[in-house]
């Protein structure tokens, strides 16, 4: 178990202390076979296989449907960031739940997480593990992707059918059969496993719900148009499942103020300079807020879901063999929608108003953030306190440090080739280092203020310190 002390820095310093660097994306494509996947040996962080190896090949039936979902999330509507967080966390509970009873050194969540208990896991025929996974992934995606745009849903049925194709060939009809049940079978279970937590799906269908009206009070966030509404103001009744909101612990905010010698004054100011220096196209500033933002339905992933894309890179740079991915997607899951549900609590018992409308009035009537140019509304539509993109970077550093070490050397490349904003990879040397500055390029986009972000980051890595103590590997003979 690690322990991680924040080092959040100040703005005067951070450009140096985080310098970039673009590289050339240079990695190896995964092969196109696959395979089964019998008698694991892990290679975790170490060398690659050589070529032909059954373990490399056999973990791009999960890379190919997290690509698939990175795809689709960025059109989902009404889903980011709480409903991804939480489509995330079932759609890997699924995967990994149809492959465990390949892996001898996992066992199941069965009797673990709340109310959960799968069957007819005990008593197996001979299954085609790919291929069961493939049939899980296609029926998860497919009921927890909702309102995804322009019949785009049916790439989700043309991976499966392509997949299926280059995994059957030679396969007999049974063993076909049986394992396309199976990945079936656990995928029904999971979905009406998440259809028991009645608080989320009736938010689902009612993101914003016109019955909600914020308290108010001096610094109180508010609305001022519909698409302002509140998002997902009663997430905090959402099922978690390792930690609640209840058994985290809570930094109170800075007292809201409007003297000038303030402290909460003069984090608003820092906000005011950070986002007016950031507007040059030139300047780091700017390429950090834009590279971390994800806000934006149609343009980008959600934020929870970046940190599938960082997953995704990590799979093959560190050459994780199949049962290996499978437990960090469950991990990074399960640590994303616990940290969704405790943000969103704190969120809206503090109310802590955005800095838009308070520099506005305070500092400059024209102030505008950098998410503006992106959005037609100039916030994320819920209070500030604490930051969400904060707490999910934290909740996701905590275990990838848990699991990798901290110590990296990351090219994160999730934006390559967008042209619509600054979206040129960048370079981390650890895990925490990435987090601190995801954290950090709210303040230049204009839309958060310090402390928001400081107890983000500090919620994000309390929660991944119960994710990280929660095991499910089994004691070696």
């Amino acid at each position: 178990m690690f322990t991680h002390q924040l080092k959040f820095l100040f703005l005067s310093g951070f450009l140096f202390l985080f310098g970039t660097s673009c590289q050339k994306d240079d990695g190896s494509e995964l092969s196109e076979t696959l395979v089964t996947t019998e008698n694991y040996q892990g290679n975790k962080g170490g060398a690659k296989p050589p070529n032909g190896d059954p373990h490399h090949r056999s973990t791009k039936v999960v890379t190919d449907w997290i690509d698939l979902f990175l795809e689709l999330d960025r059109y989902a509507e009404g889903m980011r960031p709480n409903a991804t967080a939480r489509a995330l966390a079932y759609i890997h509970l699924a995967a990994y739940e149809t492959a465990a009873p390949a892996f001898p050194e996992y066992e199941s969540n069965s009797g673990h997480l709340p109310g959960f208990q799968l069957s007819g896991d005990d008593q197996l025929p001979k299954i085609e593990w790919p291929l069961a996974l493939n049939s899980c992934y296609a029926r998860v995606l497919d009921h927890f992707l909702i309102n995804v745009s322009g019949g785009r849903k049916s790439k989700i049925s043309e991976l499966e059918t392509d997949l299926n194709d280059q995994i059957t060939t030679g396969l007999p009809a049974k063993l076909i059969q049986d394992s396309e049940d199976w990945g079936n079978s656990v995928a029904d279970q999971i979905i009406a496993y998440s259809k028991t937590d009645e608080a989320a799906e009736n938010q689902i269908l009612d993101p914003q719900p016109v019955s909600y009206v914020p308290p108010v009070g001096d610094g109180f966030w508010t609305f001022s148009a519909e698409p302002e509404r509140a998002l997902f103001p009663f997430w905090k009744d959402v099922r978690t499942f390792i930690i609640s909101p209840s058994q985290t612990s809570s930094v109170p905010p800075v007292a809201y103020s409007e003297n000038q010698n303030s402290d909460y004054y003069r984090q608003m100011e820092e906000v005011y300079e950070a986002n007016e220096q950031a507007k040059t196209s030139d300047h780091e500033a700017l390429w950090i807020a834009e590279f971390w933002s994800d806000d934006v339905t149609g343009l980008t992933f959600s934020p929870p879901a970046r940190h599938f894309s960082i997953i995704r890179q990590l799979i093959d740079q560190y050459h994780l063999d199949l049962p290996e991915a499978l437990y960090l997607n469950l991990k990074m899951g399960l640590s994303l929608n616990d940290a969704a549900v405790c943000t969103w609590k704190y969120k809206y018992q503090y109310m802590v108003m955005r800095p838009s409308v308070y520099l506005q009035e305070f500092v400059d009537p024209d102030y505008a953030t950098n998410l503006l140019r992106l959005i037609p509304w100039p916030n994320p539509t819920f209070p500030g306190y604490p930051s969400g993109h904060s707490c999910f970077a934290s909740a996701s550093a905590g275990v990838l440090i848990d699991f990798f070490g901290n110590q990296t050397n990351f090219t994160d490349r999730s934006h390559a080739g967008r042209t619509e904003f600054q979206s040129k990879p960048r370079n981390f040397k650890s895990f925490s280092e990435m987090a601190d500055e995801c954290g950090y390029s709210r303040i230049p986009l204009g839309v958060h203020m310090r402390m928001d972000c400081t107890e983000g980051l500090r919620l994000g890595y309390q929660i991944s310190e119960a994710i990280n103590k929660y095991h499910l590997e089994k004691p070696k003979a």
